[in-house]
């Protein structure tokens, strides 16, 4: 059997269409800010996939500003506060290490505590911003942004949603939402790593994370990435076809509970984490009682199936999940804790080849095999 990469919220594979539209784009020459005929058909590849990124959150072309990905979008965004910054504790660490106040604990299942939102929002002097995601990349459990986005103008706070996750997963109306701020990265729908962005209300004014040029309507200095951009726009088309089809999301969501069907009748005392409150159709976050998450993506990966585990650092280690923590996990069951991400490329046979993994680890537990990092 093949490898099986079931990572997906980690990365996802690069798109056909978005290799294509990247090879293309290599293909030429040209500085997109020359107004030559070279620079002029380079600008035509960015302004093309600045559309396809708008519609894929229901916004116009010039509410979105490209950046290097998520984490610089994240870190844009949060420097329109002035008064402080208000985030759900299971929000990414590049907005939580770059100045939000967590908002204490998550719910047991995962979703932000709105009551909690609203007490911290009476406070004297009230935060002007509020950031919550719109689907946790480690559980999947999607966030009641809309509600904290009403909340947060209620109380004179701006909305900041990271939508990295959820984009291309989920049908996404910034309207709807009720967002000022929406923050995308192109690698986690089967764009090119390096391309994100950020998208802007249409009254909110910011101050530029990077200055010296005029690129980006002067919100975003520095000679636009013209390939990744493309690539970013064509997967966000595909991603947007695919959400409209519903087809494709269907299939993902039975596939991922086929897999944790398969789950608890293998180890009836695995825990299912988030498995209470909507879920984005592709990931499953659960752990066992004596297999330890770092031995068991060793343990995969040596059987073929590349899944995720935690929080990952810089340095490649797996750290306990902050999110799981925050859902009053214990030390032990977030270190346990492994995700499975699926994505446009899985399969039936994907399943069938993590399921037999993780069988025998499951019997090597059942011959007293410790699994103990």
């Amino acid at each position: 059997m093949g490898a099986s990469y079931l990572d997906y919220n980690a990365t996802a594979p690069l798109r056909p269409e978005a290799r294509e539209a990247m090879t293309a784009a290599l293909a030429e020459v040209g500085n997109a800010s020359s107004v030559h005929g070279f620079g002029r058909r380079a600008r035509h590849k960015i302004e093309d996939a600045r559309e396809a990124v708008a519609a894929l959150v229901g916004a116009v072309p010039g509410q979105v500003i490209f950046t290097s990905g998520g984490t610089e979008a994240n870190n844009m965004a949060l420097r329109i506060a002035r008064r402080g910054i208000l985030a759900s504790a299971g929000e990414h660490d590049s907005v939580l290490r770059a100045g939000a106040v967590s908002l204490a604990l998550l719910r047991p299942d995962g979703v932000v505590d709105l009551a909690r939102l609203a007490h911290l929002l009476d406070a004297e002097p009230g935060p002007d911003l509020v950031s919550v995601m719109l689907a946790n990349n480690e559980t999947g459990v999607i966030q009641p942004v809309a509600e904290a986005a009403r909340l947060a103008h209620a109380g004179g706070a701006l909305l900041h949603c990271d939508a990295v996750q959820a984009a291309g997963k989920l049908s996404i109306d910034m309207a709807s939402l009720g967002a000022d701020l929406i923050s995308l990265s192109a690698h986690k729908l089967g764009g090119p790593q390096g391309a994100g962005a950020l998208i802007l209300g249409e009254d909110v004014v910011l101050e530029p994370l990077l200055r010296g040029g005029g690129q980006e309507r002067r919100r975003r200095a520095g000679t636009e990435n013209v390939a990744a951009i493309a690539g970013f726009g064509a997967a966000a088309r595909a991603a947007l076809r695919d959400l409209e089809a519903q087809q494709s999301v269907a299939e993902l969501a039975a596939l991922r509970d086929d897999l944790e069907r398969q789950v608890c009748a293998l180890a009836p005392d695995a825990v299912l984490h988030g498995a209470g409150a909507p879920r984005l159709p592709n990931t499953a976050c659960f752990g066992v009682p004596g297999l330890a998450a770092e031995t068991l993506v060793m343990a995969l990966d040596l059987a073929g199936v590349a899944i995720g585990a935690g929080s990952a650092c810089s340095s490649g280690k797996v750290a306990p999940s902050h999110v799981l923590l925050a859902m009053g996990a214990s030390q032990g069951e977030a270190a346990e804790a492994i995700r499975v991400s699926l994505g446009w490329a899985s399969g039936a046979e994907d399943i069938a080849h993590f399921i037999s993994a993780w069988r025998a680890c499951l019997e090597r537990r059942r011959e007293s095999k410790p699994m103990a990092v």
